[in-house]
């Protein structure tokens, strides 16, 4: 499979007016975002088309792989999201989708997690769109994902047992849930913004959403971070990522250099960002959907806030 970036698929196309094919697009969408994600390169700790990162048992082929397998569950979730009022009945439909998928993804994958966060985040936010085909601005969207992301789950399990539940216990953060319930903040006022602000300055586009991913990086109270390395290793990389933007990014020598340092300490630390990589491919995800059929994307809402509002993942 050829490895390239970035992808346009539909970028910013109306959605079909039908719920059923306007599912397959939104999940299409979906696919897209998060093979765009793990193809972005340079990542610092994480997958890319470089190599493994911190990761032994992740590489780029399997990641697409399981993005590809995915695909049903969310096309299956924004139909449920078309077809179902109760915000109970909802949500239990696509707690129900996303456990199913999370087993066809360890199925494909012979049992390794590669999205786990992501059936999450981008699961709600598949639906959240799929609710409201009128009003598909980023804002929007994301405030019904928390909505949904706000009712309980009867069936869901008590206690899951996963590394990020633990480092949510242990250290006291949000995690992936928090960041839903909160309406997304990393992905409104910092991913977003970066990316839209980044493109405006005539950066390139890989540049650009790497920069979004070193915005949301060094905010994030990242749970996957917090899980491997603690809290020492989440500020190494809090702060490593602000000083290869306050050097230019990948777009200059001196961001480059604060890069490969920034790199080099997390893949000794053995760290992955794993959770500001979901929330990019949640920010690919919203920035190419249109706001209306036959209207162009929003312009950046949330120019107003500042980056450095801290939030969990």
């Amino acid at each position: 499979m050829e490895k390239t970036l970035p992808s346009t698929l539909f970028r910013h196309a109306a959605l079909p007016a039908g719920p059923k094919a306007r599912a397959r697009r939104l999940a299409c969408l979906v696919e897209s975002a998060l093979i765009d994600e793990v193809t972005l390169s340079p990542k610092p700790g994480l997958v890319d088309v470089r190599g493994n990162g911190a990761h032994r048992d992740l590489d780029w082929a399997l990641m697409v792989h399981s993005a590809q397998t995915l695909r049903p569950a969310f096309e299956a979730m924004a139909l449920a999201g078309a077809q179902i009022d109760a915000p109970l009945a909802l949500r239990e439909r696509i707690g129900r989708l996303g456990r199913e998928g999370e087993m066809a993804m360890l199925s494909a994958t012979g049992g390794v997690n590669t999205h786990r966060g992501a059936i999450w985040t981008l699961g709600l936010l598949v639906t959240a769109a799929a609710q409201a085909p009128h009003a598909l601005g980023a804002a929007p969207v994301a405030s019904r994902a928390a909505r949904l992301a706000g009712v309980p789950d009867r069936f869901a399990p008590v206690s899951t047992g996963h590394k990020g539940e633990r480092a949510c216990h242990d250290y006291g953060v949000g995690g992936a849930k928090g960041q839903a319930c909160a309406g997304f903040p990393h992905v409104l006022k910092v991913a977003l913004p970066a990316l839209r602000r980044a493109r405006a300055a005539g950066i390139r586009e890989d540049h650009a959403r790497v920069d979004a991913l070193l915005a949301t990086m060094a905010t994030l109270d990242d749970t996957c971070v917090l899980a491997r390395g603690g809290p020492d290793a989440l500020r190494a990389v809090q702060t490593g990522a602000a000083a290869v933007r306050a050097e230019g990014g990948l777009a200059t020598p001196q961001g480059r250099c604060a890069f490969r340092r920034l790199e080099t300490d997390m893949l000794a630390r053995n760290v992955s960002p794993g959770g500001a990589a979901d929330l990019l491919a949640a920010a690919l995800f919203l920035d190419r959907l249109p706001v209306r059929a036959g209207i162009a994307p929003d312009s950046d809402p949330e120019s107003t806030h500042q980056e450095t509002d801290h939030g969990t993942s």
